[in-house]
């Protein structure tokens, strides 16, 4: 596929899903009482599967796989995306990734749990901290502010945006990292210390938007998130 057919296809695929979840939250801004109730059953998934989409949207920016050569616009709608989904600044984020990619599953690797790399809840503890810091909330406090003067109130904040974020960094971590980089008996494939999941094609999608193809990820890391599944079918 040429550059220039990835980006097109990459950008209108990351504009979709930011214009899908403003939408939804704008909707979720205007319910209230029992509407919000019955609403919050189709809406908290919805958004919690488009803030996954955001970050890897971001994700595909850091590896330059979403504007093909083009770095600046990479960096421009990699840090929408993330700025939308929790407020992470691109440049701080950066440079961690790549470490990862550098010694994926070592005490180097920014995104590893050396103490117990099996243990879930003590790495995502971990994980957690390691990106979400004094910078982040006091970004998420000014946003949570507008919010609240300019858009809905406090339940509608929490429900359809706090909560989403939260459940989408469960869902970033489980597929995207625990899964794919901890350890086990029969060890890892190669020296990418990863594994990929045998999920279907769709599956794959609701989960975490093919991103549980994590070895050929890692071997390939300039294929965007959307071709995953045909990297899957060559290796």
């Amino acid at each position: 596929m040429s550059p220039l057919r990835q980006g097109a296809t990459g950008l209108a695929l990351a504009a979709a899903m930011i214009l899908a979840w403003a939408a939804l939250q704008v909707l979720g801004a205007r319910l209230h009482g029992e509407a919000m109730a019955a609403a919050a059953i189709l809406l908290v998934p919805s958004l919690c599967w488009l803030d996954v989409g955001l970050f890897i949207v971001a994700h595909d920016a850091m590896h330059g796989s979403l504007a093909p050569g083009r770095p600046w616009l990479n960096r421009l709608v990699g840090g929408l995306a993330l700025g939308l989904y929790a407020g992470f600044s691109f440049d701080r984020l950066l440079p961690k990734h790549l470490a990862h990619h550098g010694a994926p599953g070592t005490r180097a690797d920014p995104d590893f749990h050396a103490p117990d790399p099996a243990a879930f809840a003590a790495w995502y503890l971990a994980f957690f901290r390691q990106y979400f810091g004094l910078r982040e909330l006091i970004v998420l406090a000014s946003f949570a502010m507008l919010y609240l003067l300019l858009v809905g109130p406090l339940a509608n904040l929490l429900l359809f945006w706090a909560l989403p974020a939260l459940l989408a960094s469960l869902q970033l971590f489980l597929f995207g990292t625990w899964l794919p980089h901890r350890h086990l008996g029969g060890g890892f494939a190669d020296r990418h210390r990863a594994r990929s999941n045998e999920m279907g094609r769709l599956a794959s999608l609701l989960t975490c938007f093919h991103f549980g193809y994590h070895l050929e990820h890692h071997r390939a890391p300039d294929v965007p998130w959307w071709r995953l599944p045909g990297e899957r079918r060559l290796s």
